[in-house]
């Protein structure tokens, strides 16, 4: 079971402006034992196997290795062919679980609801009308980034995947200040792949981002039934210009904040409803 002797074939390639090589080399093989030499045998005499460098450019990797037996209905000839390219995810490593991760990049608008604007100062202003009461129903469009970062694992991480889902950044990330990146979710799939002689198993998984430019806090209009007088709640009140007095307000009124009422524009809350995490920790930053 070996190798007598082998013969090179001439070379053939395609190349296309903007693209990568695609490059072929053939051998005829000769063996003194029919059916029993295999893919490895050859390929180790030859000295071409998957991720050998193409001897003329050698920035170019070979991707892919067929054998045909019989050749020309001889059965101690072998066709071994070696094709070279540029790989999806380019590697030295052939195996799959040391692949870098992948990023993808995609930018959206988003209708999200419009409860605030800005003024000419560029300072946050609740949406209302002059007489102070809020537009409803209103929504505006959102500048979003969605980020998907492709990596092979050994194991699937569920336990990380469920506490990282729904987490905001805790600190600067990528180009966003804390709290504009969200984890959508993690999701993982069993694959199989041979690498040379061996079946390797490993999961390829994707990690969603969402990069939203005001922030995954929510902004709401301060505003209610009640308000806050020395500490005791109270209902808000409204003047009955027909009967010249204060009743309670029919409608909720605006708040400055600190539970007094304002008689005015309501005052603008921030409050995160998701936990955080650190990004960098986890998702680490995409190649330069």
């Amino acid at each position: 079971m070996a190798v007598v002797e082998y013969n090179e074939m001439p070379r053939t390639g395609t190349w296309r402006f903007g693209e990568s090589p695609d490059l072929t080399r053939r051998w005829i093989v000769t063996v003194d034992s029919p059916g029993s030499t295999t893919n490895a045998q050859v390929g180790q005499a030859i000295g071409v196997d998957i991720r050998s460098r193409h001897p003329e450019y050698r920035s170019v990797p070979c991707v892919q290795v067929e054998l045909n037996e019989h050749y020309n209905d001889n059965p101690y000839q072998i066709e071994y062919i070696a094709r070279y390219n540029f790989p999806e995810e380019a590697a030295d490593d052939p195996d799959p679980r040391n692949r870098p991760a992948v990023w993808k990049f995609e930018t959206m608008g988003q209708a999200v609801p419009a409860f605030y604007y800005y003024d000419n100062d560029n300072v946050r202003r609740p949406l209302t009308n002059s007489a102070f009461d809020l537009f409803e129903g209103l929504t505006t469009d959102e500048a979003y980034t969605r980020v998907t970062i492709k990596q092979n694992l050994p194991s699937f991480p569920s336990g990380l995947a469920t506490a990282l889902t729904n987490r905001i950044n805790s600190d600067i990330y990528l180009f966003g200040n804390p709290g504009t990146w969200k984890c959508q979710g993690i999701t993982g799939e069993l694959k199989r792949e041979l690498v040379v002689t061996n079946v390797v198993e490993y999961w390829e998984t994707t990690a969603t981002l969402m990069f939203r430019m005001s922030g995954w806090n929510l902004f709401l209009p301060d505003m209610g039934f009640n308000y806050l007088d020395g500490g005791q709640k109270k209902r808000v009140m409204t003047f009955d210009f027909e009967n010249q007095e204060w009743i309670p307000s029919p409608v909720p009124m605006g708040l400055n904040g600190n539970g007094a009422q304002t008689f005015g524009a309501p005052a603008i809350l921030e409050r995160r409803i998701y936990e955080t995490a650190s990004f960098s920790t986890y998702f680490g930053a995409p190649p330069a």
